[in-house]
């Protein structure tokens, strides 16, 4: 079987690590990278088997006909650029979270999939961490008796984080699907960011297996002192009847049992990442009964969570679960939320979010 030739959109830090892991496995072929920073391409190129470069995504893919179609950009643009990648016939499409900016951008995305049959992949990739996929074997290995609670905190603002965050309590859970949610939000300032969020956002969530999930990202949530490094300050967890066990991004990971306590290390790491889900991706396209874990039916319903949270906060009460229609909910949130500044939980949230010293 010969190479799948892939073409990567957007050269930033996180195309230039898909790029580099496709590159280094030998079941793909880097045939083409595209940017509109055409300065950025020269000198990649050459790291990557000297492709076609360019910066019009719609030509290189008629001229490249590339088999997987990757792209690494911002969250407003996500359908414009799936379409080109099912235009051009792409076996499968590989980009970054979120899935979309609101829930009728996501529907269209969806629709536009299952039509046509196209594999998708989002890149919610930190779940091939050793400390989080430790954390997955203490719960499947019912060390902690019946899981009652889901949970993930970061400080990080939603859009950055909050499907990251949802994605691996679903995982954690069992990919259970959610029956309704209720939030509440507050701080307008990161709405002017390119991954525009509310500055602070909880939630619950309600399982269809009875599990609760609690979820909070931004100014708000409460600290992980245990790591240094702000961006890396997550804790995703599960509680049951017997113990708890959670991995901290940015800190290894840790479990309370009837038997004892148990501890590792572990730490966010593109470089062992991104290898495994590049492989899935071969894996899946050269047998489809191998999902892989990435796939974008299960990324649809973290966003869609995500949305229903937002809603929820902008309207109030519960939302019930799927979502039956499209919204735009940001700006729904922002025009509904208190014109007031947000309150930070800690030092260092203050100094992102209201650039206090």
């Amino acid at each position: 079987m010969g190479k799948y030739k892939v073409m990567v959109i957007g050269m930033g830090k996180r195309g230039k690590h898909h790029a580099s892991a496709f590159h280094a496995n030998g079941n793909f072929e880097v045939a083409g990278i595209c940017d509109i920073d055409t300065s950025k391409l020269a000198e990649e190129a050459q790291k990557l088997g000297n492709p076609v470069i360019g910066n019009d995504a719609v030509k290189m893919a008629q001229q490249v006909k590339p088999d997987v179609f990757c792209f690494c950009t911002m969250p407003n643009i996500r359908y414009d650029l799936i379409k080109v990648g099912v235009d051009a016939g792409v076996k499968l499409i590989a980009f970054e979270k979120p899935v979309a900016e609101n829930m009728a951008e996501a529907i269209k995305i969806k629709e536009l999939l299952d039509k046509s049959k196209v594999k998708a992949v989002v890149s919610h990739q930190h779940r091939y961490g050793v400390h989080y996929r430790k954390v997955k074997e203490v719960i499947e290995s019912g060390a902690l008796g019946k899981i009652h609670t889901v949970y993930g905190i970061s400080s990080g603002w939603m859009m950055h984080m909050m499907t990251h965050l949802i994605d691996y309590m679903r995982w954690y859970n069992g990919e259970a699907d959610a029956q309704w949610v209720m939030a509440q939000a507050s701080g307008k300032g990161k709405f002017s960011d390119k991954h525009a969020s509310p500055d602070y956002i909880g939630g619950f969530i309600q399982f269809a297996n009875g599990v609760r999930g609690i979820v909070e990202s931004g100014a708000g949530a409460p600290d992980v002192p245990e790591v240094d490094y702000w961006w890396r300050k997550c804790r995703i967890g599960a509680q049951g009847t017997d113990g708890f066990a959670e991995v901290l991004t940015g800190g290894g990971w840790r479990a309370v049992t009837k038997g004892g306590s148990m501890s590792g290390e572990g730490c966010m790491n593109y470089d062992l990442d991104m290898p495994p889900y590049i492989q899935e991706m071969a894996d899946w396209l050269n047998d489809s009964s191998k999902i892989h874990s990435c796939n974008f039916e299960s990324a649809y319903k973290g966003f869609e969570i995500m949305m229903g949270i937002c809603r929820s906060a902008a309207n109030g009460g519960q939302v019930a679960m799927p979502l039956d229609k499209g919204v735009h909910e940001l700006p729904l949130l922002m025009e509904k939320m208190a014109k007031k500044p947000v309150i930070p939980s800690t030092e260092a949230n203050g100094k992102e979010y209201l650039g206090t010293k």
